[in-house]
């Protein structure tokens, strides 16, 4: 596969929230909700219990030249809202092909934060590709949900391993043409 470096990240405005590049604080919001267990068994890459620092390196990797994913925190502070309310990032698969991620913090779950951040997103297209992948756990409805509600499409079944959760769980994977 190929990778492209992304040297730029830019703020995208939604109604409610910006999504924006991360900074240094964001490390203790950042830690608090991914350390949440029902947060990390949601995804594949968060550990649980969330060990200290690794919100510090998350934020380092994010802000790295070298970079080949954008993360954008999910600020609400424009509309009084609350500074970070998940993340939401785009990783470089290949040539015009990426892959979306998001977690949102419980205490703004069935708010539709996570459909109005993938649908900024969406619109931006920051890193003008062509094709978007996504996956979700099979037991995790609300995030197939949003993806389906964002015009993306049912691709198949696969399974990844969950940090968090210490095992291999079934996914569903979808894909939206950009262009």
């Amino acid at each position: 596969m190929k990778y492209e470096t992304i040297t730029t990240q830019p703020v995208i405005a939604a109604e409610r929230f910006d999504l924006r590049p991360l900074r240094a604080s964001d490390a203790g919001l950042i830690a608090l909700n991914a350390g949440d267990i029902r947060v990390a068994r949601a995804t594949a890459t968060i550990p649980h219990p969330y060990p200290p620092g690794a919100a510090e390196a998350l934020i380092a990797r994010a802000r790295a030249e070298d970079r080949t994913e954008d993360i954008w925190a999910i600020d609400a502070t424009k509309s009084g809202g609350a500074e970070l309310m998940g993340l939401i990032g785009l990783a470089r698969v290949d040539t015009g092909q990426s892959e979306i991620a998001y977690w949102v913090a419980p205490a703004f779950w069935n708010a539709g934060v996570a459909s109005a951040a993938v649908e900024a997103l969406l619109a931006a297209n920051p890193q003008e590709v062509r094709t978007i992948f996504a996956s979700v756990f099979q037991d995790n409805p609300a995030s197939a949900r949003v993806l389906t509600n964002c015009g993306f499409r049912y691709l198949g079944d696969a399974e990844t391993f969950s940090v968090a959760r210490g095992a291999t769980v079934p996914t569903w994977t979808y894909t939206r043409k950009m262009r």
